[in-house]
Parts: C-alpha cells; structure tokens; sequence
C-alpha cells in the first residue's frame, strides 16, 4: 500500500507579524516546526505500513525551507517527500492550497490512501483535506479516530461526530483526516536522521504540474480574500480582589456591568 501524508510547516510561536497588505503571515526568520495535528497523521501511515507493507510518502506546500519537516518526517520513518514551492503558490487561500496540493499529488504516482491532519495551528479551517479529495475525485472521511480493518480494496474507519461516533466502510483510494486521539506519535530518530541525512527531498514547482494556469494558483486563484487581519492585542494587566464570597461576587457582578458585559 501506498500512503501519502500530507504535512505542513507551521510558525513555532504566536509572535508572528502579518503583512498589512495582503494580510498572510510573514514566515521569513521565524521558527518553524510541523503542524502538531499532522504528526497524528504520519504516525497512522507508519502504523499501517508496518501492518500491510508498502510506501509512506510526505507532501507539503511553502517556501524553500519548509524542506525541513520532509527531513523530519524521514526521521520519523518516512520513504520520499516532496515540497510544493513556487512564489506563484504565496497567498493562497484554502481553496487555492487545496488546488496546488491536488496537483502536486499527481505527481506522485499512484496512492492508494491519503492521510491528513485534522487541521493546521496556522489556519484551523480543517477544509484542505477535504477539498483536495473532491479535486481528486476520491471518497473521503474526515475526523477519524480509529482504523477498524484494512480490506485488499477498503477500509472500516470510526468517526467522531458531534453526538455519536460512527462507522462507515470507504474504498481505495481515499483520503481520510484524523483526530489526535488515534495514536501517539512517535519522535524522530537519531539514527534516521543519520541514514537519511542524503535523502533527496523533491522539488516542484508550477512548471511541474499538468495545468499551468497561474490563476488558479496564490492569491489569483484564491476567492477568498482578507479584508482586515491583525496579530490579538496583548493585555496582562489583572486585579486581584479579596474579600467573602458575597463580596467578591457583588464586586464582579458590578465590573461586569461597567465593561458593558452584562
């Protein structure tokens, strides 16, 4: 089986400017690490992997040094990777993202499963996944907590839905987006790291893909735009107050009503 997981580099702390123009994050000089909820994700591919055989694969979207979570992931175990970068491919929204990573998956080969994280740290829109499977035109299954039985042409996963939690059967291939409940990722190797170290990561670009329609593509292919984003304001100030329950309650009850929150 071949698996192909796709995994996203992500700011490493939440002291990231914007750019007041075009309103996206300013990724240069800021430390960076994998989005959390798709380490969830390679740990599964790796997991089956060890069960049925066959290939994971690693894909990510961003600029040169997002090449870094490839090296990661092949420490982690990973077969191949590849990263999707061109300046054509800056601003996108999720539709557009979803769009360039379709078209970088064909340049894969063939894959019987794609995995995803359930969302990223940076967006939380958990719409990629989704939307890159109606491009593909794949089955897809999202907030996956457990993988049931692997079939020769299907799969029985468990989803958790918002009041139940259900299972439903899917066919290769499909792609799937999982909780972080399903396994606990393991860490890099150090010994990886070292067989590795000389692992081509490979790079493509738009040049690479079938359509080459620059307007489907960053911010021309994005119909979304962002009217107005801004990094939260940062308030530490605090009172403390003393006193009985009584008063303490009388006392929040009034500063509740001169914030105009009540």
């Amino acid at each position: 089986m071949d698996i192909l997981v796709c995994i996203k580099q992500v700011p490493g702390t939440s002291k990231v400017e914007v750019d007041p123009v075009t309103g996206v994050l300013k990724r240069d000089g800021v430390d960076s690490k994998m989005n959390p909820y798709d380490l969830y994700a390679l740990e599964t591919a790796l997991r089956m992997r060890e069960k049925v055989g066959g290939k994971v694969k690693v894909i990510s979207m961003g600029p040169p040094q997002a090449a870094e979570v490839i090296k990661e992931a092949y420490m982690m175990g990973a077969d191949e990777g590849a990263l999707l970068s061109d300046r054509k491919f800056a601003g996108a929204d999720v539709l557009a993202t979803a769009y360039t990573i379709s078209q970088g998956v064909k340049q894969m080969g063939n894959i019987d499963l794609i995995l995803c994280g359930k969302q990223t740290t940076d967006g939380d829109t958990a719409q990629v996944g989704p939307e890159m499977a109606e491009y593909l035109g794949m089955p897809h299954i999202a907030n996956v907590i457990k993988i049931e039985e692997l079939k020769d042409k299907s799969m029985t996963v468990e989803m958790d839905m918002p009041n139940t939690v259900e299972v439903a059967e899917i066919q290769f291939p499909c792609l799937l987006t999982v909780e972080k409940d399903i396994f606990q990722p393991r860490l890099p190797s150090y010994r990886k790291k070292l067989e590795t170290k000389d692992r081509e990561v490979k790079m493509l670009s738009l040049k690479d893909f079938a359509d080459q329609n620059e307007k489907r593509y960053g911010l021309n292919g994005s119909p979304t735009q962002v009217e107005r984003i801004f990094p939260p304001a940062v308030n530490t100030d605090k009172e403390m107050w003393n006193g009985t329950g009584e008063e303490i309650a009388d006392r929040l009850a009034a500063k509740l009503k001169e914030l105009k929150f009540v």
